[in-house]
This record gives C-alpha cells, structure tokens and sequence, in this order.
C-alpha cells in the first residue's frame, strides 16, 4: 500500500491562515481567499468556517467539496517547479490548484482573472501560460 503525501494528513485549518498570511502581506484580503476557496471548492463560506473549525484534513476537505469548479482545468503554470496541469494525483493536483489561484492573487492579478471568469459570451478565460 502506498504511504499517503504528508500534505494530504493535514489540518487544512493549518495551512489555510498561511494563505490568508500570505495574501495579507501583499495587500490582498482574507473575504479574496475566502472567495477563491469557495470558487475552486463548492463550499459555502459558511462550510469554509465549519471545515477550518472542525480541523477537517486536506484530503477529506477536498474529498467532502461540494464540486470542483468546472473551470479548475483552466488552472495552468507552476507551483513548487511541477506544472499544476501535469500533476498526475488527482488530489495533490486539487491542493496544487489552490496554491497556484493563492500565488496569483499576492501577485496582484484581479479577481476575474484569478477565477477564470468568462469574457466573451460565455466562453471561460484561458489563463496565461508563462
């Protein structure tokens, strides 16, 4: 049997003030990493509260996700020097694809960006590959 990825046992109420640092340092807001969670999970913001409160580890956070936005395919480029499109684990993938939408936002990128948001008649915005 194959021994788990030690991010996949952890609390995600222990790295989700770590992404809220870390937008916080660059000027972002805790209500943008609230936004993107929900957007990429399904999860209510009532639910992100329940989940953080109940120490809920990343695999079941991921796993207990309402769904999985559509648009999460459109998640490209680079996190940890691994393209997230390349991550053949389906849940580190899920875990690579928050860390790349928190990245983007403390890099200053605007939200509909971030969220992958249509901008021609309904057809979702490729994010940029670098």
């Amino acid at each position: 049997m194959e021994k788990k990825h030690r991010i996949f046992t952890m609390p995600f109420a222990r790295v989700y003030p770590l992404y809220v640092q870390k937008a916080e340092r660059k000027g972002r807001t805790k209500d943008e990493v609230d936004e993107i969670i929900t957007w990429l999970t399904g999860y209510s913001r009532a639910q992100l509260v329940r989940v953080v409160g109940e120490e809920t580890d990343i695999e079941s956070f991921f796993a207990q996700a309402p769904k999985l936005n559509p648009n999460a395919k459109l998640i490209t480029g680079v996190v940890c020097g691994i393209r997230v499109e390349d991550i053949a684990d389906p849940l580190m993938q899920k875990v690579r694809y928050l860390d790349k939408l928190i990245d983007e936002l403390a890099k200053g990128k605007a939200m509909a960006s971030i969220l992958r948001q249509s901008d021609d008649g309904g057809r979702p915005k490729r994010a940029a590959k670098r």
